[in-house]
């Protein structure tokens, strides 16, 4: 490992300044991926600025009747908080679903969103890989790739983000708070992540510098009727090969509001938007359900051995959506 220095922030605006004085720092959460990439050789930083000391620990209620979720929570406390259990059920599944007791004492919301991905070929640094080295190639595409993504890749990479948070976010809306040293801005969290196309480096729209202040849930009376659903390898911790949140409001036997969004099957957590809009007005029943499920997948773009993925996700969508259905009729 790289030898590198530490300063811990006391406040936002200095733990910004910090990293805007040394382009070579990076910010420090939890550090339950970051430190291992360091340990690995693929991320190299001379500084580490910590920020878990900052004033952004807190979740609270909005004044519209959402959550503003601080950077700093750990995702042990998001996934315990009373409201985000009562009024976002699936985001606390997704938490807990993502990672041992230990990690989610340590991890941060704000790093969880900016994990990288455990592509195999990303994470050796003896291998090529574009999104590590841009135009150095994508070695997974014929090699090992039987949990890459399906949708939204390109021939440059098809890395899957592995966050399984992230994915409860995007079902619900979400807007991530940021601050650098020119001030404060918001990004939808549909805009977060960028499109891997030729840049698969690029990862994310944040501005340079920045650090991730916040999370803000808007208020969605449809997610208190959700549920997260992971397939994975083993039952004890692993990442997903398949994931879905999902939401479902059904009023006179039809769907009145939806919300899907899949996970381990793109470069970024994927909002069903195709598969909603068949679905709204529609009936709330498994043939509807296959359906929007159907149309969804259709841009699905799998390799040899990871086609597995499209009939895995979408059972997966008929599956969670029969069961939300039902529970509705009880």
């Amino acid at each position: 490992m790289r030898e590198f220095g530490y300063q811990r922030a006391c406040d936002v605006s200095g733990a910004v300044a910090l990293l805007d004085a040394d382009p070579d720092a990076r910010f420090l959460g939890g550090g339950t991926n970051l430190v291992d990439l360091m340990k690995t050789g693929v991320e190299r930083p001379g500084r580490l600025v910590d920020v878990r000391d900052l004033p952004l620990d807190h979740i609270e209620a909005t004044q519209d009747g959402g959550l503003r979720i601080g950077a700093t929570v750990t995702n042990s406390d998001l996934a315990a908080h009373p409201d985000v259990r009562r009024r976002y059920p699936a985001l606390t599944q997704a938490v807990l679903a993502g990672a041992s007791g230990q990690l989610r004492n340590m991890a941060t919301v704000g790093g969880n969103l900016l994990q990288r991905t455990r592509c195999s070929y990303f994470t050796d640094v003896t291998r090529p890989c574009n999104k590590r080295t841009p135009g150095s190639g994508c070695p997974a595409i014929e090699g090992e790739h039987h949990n890459h993504a399906i949708l939204g890749a390109s021939e440059h990479c098809v890395a899957t983000h592995p966050s399984d948070m992230g994915v409860a976010l995007a079902a619900f809306d979400a807007v991530v708070s940021y601050e650098t040293a020119d001030g404060t801005g918001t990004l939808p969290f549909a805009d977060l992540y960028l499109p891997v196309r030729d840049t698969p480096h690029r990862e994310t729209a944040l501005p340079p510098g920045a650090l991730i202040t916040g999370v803000t849930l808007p208020p969605a009376p449809v997610a208190a009727h959700s549920r997260y659903r992971k397939v994975r390898e083993r039952a004890s911790y692993a990442f997903a090969i398949g994931s879905i949140a999902a939401a479902l409001d059904i009023a006179d036997g039809v769907v009145r509001d939806v919300r899907l969004a899949f996970g381990a099957v793109a470069s970024r957590p994927w909002r069903a938007r195709e598969a909603e809009r068949l679905l709204i007005g529609a009936p709330a029943d498994a043939q509807t359900f296959a359906t929007a499920a159907g149309a969804e997948l259709a841009a699905a773009k799998p390799l040899p051995h990871n086609a597995y993925k499209v009939p895995l996700m979408h059972n997966l969508v008929v599956a969670v959506l029969t069961e939300l259905a039902e529970e509705a009729a009880r």
